[in-house]
């Protein structure tokens, strides 16, 4: 079997993954990622043990326990490229041997959860409320690099997705990635399920616009109005898609959990994001445990 080489995979002389700074000890096989390291705290706060703690520039990681399940949490900083760097150090860690710097014969397969924020694109999603992903959408450009293999239905999507938001002739090459149906289905009661795009940006890739003029200025209509197969998209935000993609390559299984912190037909933003993102992790917490 092949050895990765040392600039390929990098390994401290502690024995802990580069960026997350983990050994593969210290990682559970349920790992919630959160996109601000402040809200690692606010996760493991509810943990009935912390067992472990640790930080690398903007990657923090608690783990510990609620009830009897162990639980990781991490957070990966915003946007795609750094879903890159976390699906792939919290995979080495599962499922490369650190010693031989092999793949493990056996491999070990873990749930991903997300919990975020995000905007919603419908008028009758409103703030505060909380929304899980059935797919990722995305207009980054991170799997256009590896070699996905796309199902006859999520190419589908991706067509159509294409053309109903006039990207037929731009620069832009959207996918789209089916998340995990098994763990979506534990989220239904209290939770809002559509199709979540992933953008590249907070500003213009998101229809925003401060001082620049827009190349896509009717961005958010076409995306609100947007379904497939009786599923419509929910929201936006900058992780999602790079999340399900990645996990499906390495064989996890992802989900997508986000506030509701602004609405984007309403042109609303919630009074008490604070609040809201923790009744989410809260309700998550509860059905997690028990998954």
């Amino acid at each position: 079997m092949k050895k990765i080489g040392e600039s390929e995979l990098i390994i401290t002389p502690e024995g802990r993954i580069y960026h997350i700074n983990l050994k593969p000890e210290d990682l559970a096989t349920t790992v919630i990622t959160v996109g601000d390291p402040d809200r690692v705290k606010e996760v493991s706060k509810y943990f009935d043990e912390v067992s472990f703690k640790t930080q690398h520039r903007e990657f923090v990681v608690h783990t510990g326990r609620v009830g009897k399940k162990e639980i990781t949490v991490l957070s990966s900083g915003i946007g795609p490229d750094n879903i890159d760097i976390t699906l792939n150090e919290i995979d080495a860690c599962a499922n490369i041997d650190f010693e031989t710097r092999q793949v493990k014969d056996q491999f070990t397969r873990l749930d991903i959860i997300r919990l975020g924020t995000s905007g919603s694109l419908q008028a009758d999603i409103p703030v505060d409320q909380f929304v899980a992903s059935s797919h990722g959408i995305g207009l980054d450009n991170l799997l256009h690099y590896y070699k996905p293999a796309y199902t006859e239905h999520e190419l589908a999507l991706q067509s159509h997705f294409q053309s109903h938001a006039g990207l037929d002739n731009s620069n832009i090459i959207p996918y789209a990635v089916q998340g995990s149906q098994e763990l979506l289905s534990h989220f239904s009661g209290g939770y809002h399920q559509g199709m979540t795009v992933t953008c590249p940006g907070f500003y213009a890739p998101q229809g925003r616009v401060v001082k620049a003029a827009l190349q896509f200025p009717s961005l958010v209509d076409k995306l609100s109005t947007f379904s497939f197969e009786n599923n419509r998209v929910t929201n936006f935000e900058m992780e999602t898609s790079a999340i399900f993609g990645l996990g499906k390559i390495f064989g996890h299984r992802c989900l997508s959990i986000n506030t509701i912190v602004a609405n984007r037909v309403n042109k609303t933003f919630s009074e008490d994001g604070k609040k809201s993102v923790d009744n989410m992790i809260k309700k998550s917490l509860e059905i997690i445990e028990k998954i």
